[in-house]
């Protein structure tokens, strides 16, 4: 197995607290739905949460960059994962569910 693949395994586990994570390949990496809603992607080793102006202040203090596919593209409105939210289950199941509500 890649390494690649390795970490999405990761990520899954990571989110077992969450019910309905689907992932499917997209932008060289993985994309992330939960109940049909796209709200991560996987690339490069990181994970970026789709932000609004509720979260992305979470994301921002933290230091956390926006997801650049390409050096002439950044999709602001994905931040990238603090590794101690990652870590956690329980954060990251809070995370992701903000993430994955986003548009609502």
């Amino acid at each position: 197995m890649n390494s690649k693949n390795e970490f999405k395994e990761y990520v899954l586990d990571q989110l077992c607290r969450l019910n309905g994570v689907e992932c499917k390949h997209m932008f060289g990496g993985f994309g992330l739905y939960c109940n049909g809603v796209f709200f991560a992607i996987i690339a490069d080793g990181c994970v970026y949460f789709k932000t609004n102006a509720t979260t992305v202040d979470a994301f921002k203090a933290r230091g956390m960059q926006p997801f650049k596919p390409s050096a002439k593209q950044t999709l602001k409105n994905y931040s990238e994962v603090p590794a101690e939210i990652l870590e956690d289950e329980d954060q990251l199941a809070e995370w992701a569910k903000r993430a994955s509500a986003s548009d609502k």
